[in-house]
């Protein structure tokens, strides 16, 4: 599989396709902590959805012309990006990774989380400002799931 990876595999050296939470996550697993079974949608999959929907250009045209200091004019360039990554699918490869593992841990509820890669680190955190989602079951509400968390990180 190349999009999502099982915590048991990760380690803090994960944090650039894991994010902090998911690096923490496979740290700890490996220590012997009680961790619940899991996985992480890496970036790889992220950079696949962004990739397949032609996202990034349409992301520079909304910001584009739109200073740093213009915090109004950026704020509604990324509530604009957010909707763009509600509104369009998950390409059929990420999603028919995400669902194997989603149902060989059983298809049960599931939290899905955001774990950005520059969260979590000794030098940052952004505790609490990312998107968690509990009791998520169903194909198509883990998958809504998912794209709330992507789009969450604008």
């Amino acid at each position: 599989m190349t999009y999502p990876v099982p915590l048991s595999q990760l380690d803090k050296n994960d944090i650039p396709t894991a994010g902090g939470k998911g690096a923490n996550l496979g740290e700890m697993t490996a220590a012997g902590f009680p961790v619940p079974p899991g996985f992480v949608l890496t970036t790889t999959a992220y950079n696949r959805f962004v990739e397949a929907n032609d996202l990034q250009q349409q992301i520079n045209d909304l910001l584009a012309g739109h200073p740093a200091g213009d915090l109004r004019a950026r704020q509604d360039a990324s509530e604009k990006i957010k909707h763009l990554f509600l509104e369009i699918e998950i390409p059929d490869d990420v999603a028919a990774e995400l669902f194997a593992v989603y149902e060989k841990m059983g298809a049960a509820p599931v939290a899905v989380r955001s774990s950005a890669t520059a969260e979590d680190l000794p030098q940052a955190s952004f505790a609490g400002q990312q998107e968690t989602f509990l009791n998520v079951q169903g194909r198509e509400v883990l998958v809504e799931a998912v794209k709330a968390c992507w789009a969450g990180l604008w």
